[in-house]
């Protein structure tokens, strides 16, 4: 179909869209760049799919399976030809169901008879053969000066792992690698007529091959090994661990536990060392590697898209999608979306929040191997950065086998001088260096060294702060109400404070598809003495002085201006200037019509005030309640409310509840999110244990039930049950607890998720908000 089917038109950059054109295969983000800012979900007529590039609208088809079906995941997307068929049909060739394409219910209940393998608690066992594989294949070419990581090691030690876990023998790696291949250019690829042929033979031994090894394996149904496992779940469930089902598993599971994590890995030594000063910092301190893994798998994953197909009408993105339509979501892309992601084109191995990318999948279906993945990963990086920290890219041209889904570089070779090997001076190198992190990093991987520039008073009792970066490393660009996390020293005590200073202004470089934000060279941020401080501020005053170095994390944003507005109204109270300051900078440089209303007791005490004058001059309103100068905020309100109603003007709000109440009063029929809040504290009481009910989460990943009591937060009952989720305010202000939804509806008590955010459902702050009714499903 060369119309879209829905509007019968389609713009020129969807019809030149091809996904197996050399512009995907070299960078698919980038590829997509127009679509993410434009057009991002369009109608693609060469593939004759719906494509989606955006994170927010990928995730919300990843968590509705009902109305996705993933049952073409595996579907072949270039139709073979009648004589690959026939190919494929004399191998009895019947690759059917996989955890990967099936629908619910059945999904679920073969997910859960076997996920036992992959719990840390299990993985953990697979680590000392994984650093002896590595290390056995450096080894062999750590004093030639030159190799194909990718021929040498990256392609058979994730394979000999996959058949150890898988508990297949390994006597036949490099006919597995061939079949592989095959597999993912049959399913995912576009071979030319004259390769489908023997692509359909390739693949059919390969399902021959996974039949035999099966047939062998019910021989012995007590070896170690997932597919033994499997066949153990089928004695007690046969119904749902069905022979067919362990048949096209095992050709399924082959691909991809191993070809995923080869992929992963050449693309993330790519990456590392196209970013030299990124790859020497990991050499010189291995406790980045766990968040670096995270990172590169966001930055360039192994996996670039996936599939699935309506199950009835419905829309994504505002978009009307036909019942049966097929659509592609390039995940890769979701994971450059700046919409989610602060400066996403930086390769930053300090970002907290890396590990929410879209690689591995999100929710029922996410990869049940990630850990898997993560922890070879992890030790890859570990080997090479001890024993080849002066290795260098090669000369050479990329090249990918072209498909939609899999990608990583068909060869990586790099150089380094034998001679300066470090483990022929110092054999300490070769003693592990690295604490492996079976699971997503955890605090400690992803905080960012700053060091403080320059303090200064910005009012009476406000300290404006310079930070800057403390090791190196570029500080990622911002968007106007996005802050940072500040360890307050060894007190425990951890606050978020706005960014405050204005961000750099886009440009577009000749060639660049879309503007992007150039890096700023410091933070700012003020922080006020509070009267009643909780222990934060009162810190900063008394111990941040000049020259020292804080452990930050972020920048991130749940403050967000939206990507077009007709006209801003900023109102801040007091130290709530400070995300207001950069928010109307950004309102100023763009041309939106703005005006800020500045409220505070005395001028003294009102930080910015006169650059806020230079810079503003008539935008800017200040009330002044010394003075006699209170503002009338539902009046206010009452002024906006037509253009309010009508949704062109958006209120921008940061200070004290009271304020924030009385813009509320007034803006109950205004469209949803153009009334946008921060707050400084929470309203939240102690928890009544009278006023709450019992409730159970299941933990989906680790197929686990917990009981939230009625005198318990769910955070409490998750670190009781040795989870380790981040949190610092504990009263819904700052979403570092946030936990991800797969079903359930959420009693949201926190302060920081938009209405539009708490209407999709898939994310809660467990500190505080708790289920509606009996169970919610989480992504953990």
């Amino acid at each position: 179909m060369t119309t879209c089917p829905i509007t019968g038109a389609v713009s020129a950059a969807a019809a030149d869209f091809d996904p197996f054109g050399d512009g995907y295969q070299q960078d698919p983000p980038a590829y997509v760049a127009w679509s993410r800012e434009e057009e991002p979900v369009f109608w693609s007529p060469q593939l004759g799919y719906w494509v989606v590039t955006r994170y927010d609208d990928i995730k919300a088809i990843f968590r509705d399976n009902l109305t996705f079906s993933p049952a073409v995941a595996l579907e072949k997307i270039t139709p073979t030809s009648d004589e690959a068929d026939a190919v494929l049909a004399s191998y009895g060739y019947g690759m059917a169901r996989t955890l990967v394409n099936e629908d619910e219910p059945a999904h679920m209940e073969r997910r859960r008879a076997l996920m036992a393998p992959f719990a840390p608690e299990h993985l953990s066992h697979h680590e000392p053969a994984v650093r002896r594989l590595v290390r056995e294949h450096v080894d062999a070419f750590v004093d030639t000066g030159r190799a194909d990581l990718v021929d040498e090691m990256f392609w058979e030690v994730p394979l000999t792992v996959a058949l150890e876990f898988l508990g297949v023998p390994d006597d036949d790696k490099p006919k597995l690698r061939e079949y592989s291949v095959a597999h993912t250019v049959n399913t995912w690829g576009r071979p030319e007529p004259e390769e489908q042929v023997a692509v359909a033979h390739a693949v059919g031994n390969f399902w021959q091959y996974a039949g035999g090894v099966l047939e062998r394996m019910r021989q012995r149904p007590d070896d170690e090994g997932w597919m033994q496992y499997g066949i153990r779940a089928q004695r007690e469930q046969p119904e749902v661990v069905t022979d067919s089902y362990l048949h096209s598993m095992m050709m399924a599971g082959i691909v991809a536990a191993h070809e995923t994590t080869a992929n992963g890995i050449a693309n993330a030594v790519k990456l590392l060392l196209e970013h030299r000063v990124i790859w020497d910092q990991i050499c010189a301190d291995p406790s980045l590697i766990p968040n670096a893994v995270e990172e590169c798998l966001r930055h360039n994953g192994s996996q670039a898209a996936w599939r699935r197909i309506t199950t009835r009408a419905t829309e994504v993105g505002g978009v009307a999608i036909p019942e049966g339509a097929r659509i592609l979501m390039v995940s890769s892309s979701g994971n450059h979306d700046a919409r989610r992601f602060e400066d996403p084109e930086l390769v930053d191995v300090h970002r907290d929040d890396a590990a929410d990318h879209l690689t591995f999948g999100y929710g029922a279906h996410q990869c049940l191997g990630k850990n898997l993945a993560r922890m070879e990963m992890q030790i890859f990086l570990e080997e090479l950065t001890s024993r080849l920290p002066h290795m260098r890219l090669a000369e050479q041209d990329f090249t990918y086998v072209p498909n939609t889904s899999f990608r990583g570089p068909e060869h990586l070779w790099v150089e380094w001088d034998p001679a300066a090997n470090p483990e022929r001076t110092d054999p300490a190198v070769l003693q592990p260096r690295l604490q492996v992190n079976i699971g997503e990093p955890t605090a400690a991987h992803h905080s960012r060294p700053l060091r403080v520039e320059r303090v200064v008073d910005a009012a009476d009792g406000v300290r404006h702060i310079t930070l800057v970066s403390a090791d190196g490393t570029a500080l990622p660009a911002f968007t106007p109400g996005a802050h940072i996390d500040i360890e307050c020293g060894d007190t425990g005590i951890v606050r978020q404070y706005s960014l405050c200073g204005a961000p750099p202004a886009p440009v577009q470089p000749e060639g660049c598809p879309v503007p992007h934000a150039p890096r700023p060279e410091r933070y700012e941020i003020a922080v006020l003495r509070e009267e009643e401080s909780r222990g934060g501020s009162t810190w900063v005053h008394d111990h941040v002085r000049e020259g020292e170095v804080l452990t930050v994390r972020g920048p991130r944003n749940h403050f967000r201006l939206p990507d077009q507005a007709h006209r801003l109204v900023f109102v801040a109270g007091g130290i709530g200037i400070t995300p207001i300051r950069s928010m109307a900078a950004r309102a100023r440089r763009d041309g939106v019509p703005y005006e800020i209303h500045y409220l505070g007791r005395e001028r003294s005490r009102m930080a910015f005030l006169d650059e806020l004058a230079d810079e503003h001059g008539e935008h800017l309103l200040v009330h002044c309640s010394g003075e006699g100068g209170r503002a009338d905020l539902r009046r206010l309100m009452g002024d906006l409310a037509e253009e309010g109603r009508a949704g062109r003007v958006h209120v921008y709000a940061c200070g004290p509840q009271r304020m924030i109440d009385d813009l509320t009063a007034r803006s109950d029929d205004w469209p949803e999110d153009t009334v946008v809040f921060e707050h400084f504290s929470s309203t939240l009481g102690a928890l009544d244990p009278e006023q709450e009910h019992e409730f159970t989460v299941h933990l989906e990943d680790a197929d686990v039930d917990l009981v939230v009591a009625n005198d318990r937060t769910l955070l409490q009952t998750l670190r009781d049950a040795g989870r380790e989720i981040p949190s610092n305010c504990e009263e819904g202000l700052c979403g570092t607890c946030e936990v991800p939804v797969l079903d359930g509806a959420v009693d949201h008590r926190d302060v920081v998720l938009s209405t539009a955010e708490r209407r999709a459902g898939d994310r809660m702050m467990s500190c505080c908000s708790r289920a509606v009714g009996d169970r919610l499903v989480l992504g953990l």
